[in-house]
């Protein structure tokens, strides 16, 4: 912490004594290196793949040959429906998931009985390569979206649930003592302390769990699916068109980097609920 203290108050003497040109470079320094980094890939990537031609554009496609992809693709209207299908997938299958984790999640880790006798099955679940089941997903649900669903919610159910119990069982336990002490009941106790110390977990959670979840469209629609972004990354490939490929996966990359920094804020706007020490609750 003092460290952090002396490096701000030097970059605030820095900042003080610049020129207006490197006082903007001093404050926005991590904005200007990362978009210099991302403009200068991708004047490469160009250069490599359409320009000079380096590489057959069968294999590696360019930036220009993406966007102009992409320009048609969304033109004509060929990529709503599977943008329309992958979304449907994901929401119900991430909402799922996060319904169940979540009350699942606080009661293994508050009532002791109940982590005894579940933890074994989630640490195997969580353990098991969710692609592995895909075939038994397909047998049950069939080919249809329900499918897809099933193997998002196996893939993001348990970071959600198993973050959710940690944080359960990292609960204050001087705050637990304290809060029975005071003849608080049980349902006060998990209101003004379990809950509110929970919170950050469940949140990092549920970012993790969003990263799984994209995973597992991607997956679901590598096997028996007839629409959605996955089905058109998967005839894309087999046809070389590897502009729409390119177009594919960034629309995951983006959905994926969108979610995650929309949890994030919401994340630490919770950070000062987050416990440093933690003991296992009682129930």
């Amino acid at each position: 912490m003092a460290d952090q203290s002396a490096e701000e108050l030097l970059l605030d003497v820095r900042v003080a004594e610049a020129s207006k040109l490197y006082k903007f470079y001093l404050n926005n320094e991590k904005k200007i290196l990362g978009t210099a980094g991302v403009v200068t890939f991708l004047v490469v990537w160009e250069l490599v793949g359409n320009t000079l031609q380096l590489i057959n554009p069968m294999f590696m496609s360019a930036p220009s040959l993406i966007f102009n992809a992409a320009v048609q693709m969304f033109g004509s209207g060929e990529i709503y429906n599977d943008l329309y299908v992958s979304g449907l997938e994901l929401f119900w299958g991430y909402f799922l998931s996060a319904v169940v984790a979540v009350p699942f999640g606080i009661m293994v880790g508050w009532y002791k009985r109940a982590s005894y006798i579940f933890d074994p099955f989630i640490n195997a679940m969580n353990a098991t390569p969710r692609v592995a089941l895909l075939p038994l997903v397909i047998i049950w649900l069939g080919i249809g979206i329900l499918s897809k669903v099933g193997i998002i919610f196996l893939g993001a159910v348990f970071p959600i649930l198993i973050n959710t119990r940690d944080g359960v069982k990292t609960t204050p336990y001087n705050l637990l003592t304290a809060a029975r002490s005071f003849g608080a009941s049980e349902w006060m106790l998990f209101k003004t302390v379990v809950l509110p110390s929970t919170i950050p977990f469940i949140l990092t959670g549920l970012r993790l769990g969003l990263g799984r979840a994209i995973v597992g469209v991607m997956v679901g629609e590598l096997y028996a699916a007839t629409a959605g972004i996955g089905f058109m990354i998967t005839v894309a490939g087999a046809t070389f068109q590897t502009d729409k490929v390119f177009v594919g996966v960034l629309i995951f990359a983006l959905t994926g980097m969108i979610g995650m920094e929309l949890l994030t804020r919401v994340e630490r706007r919770f950070d000062k609920w987050r416990p440093q020490v933690g003991a296992q609750a009682q129930g």
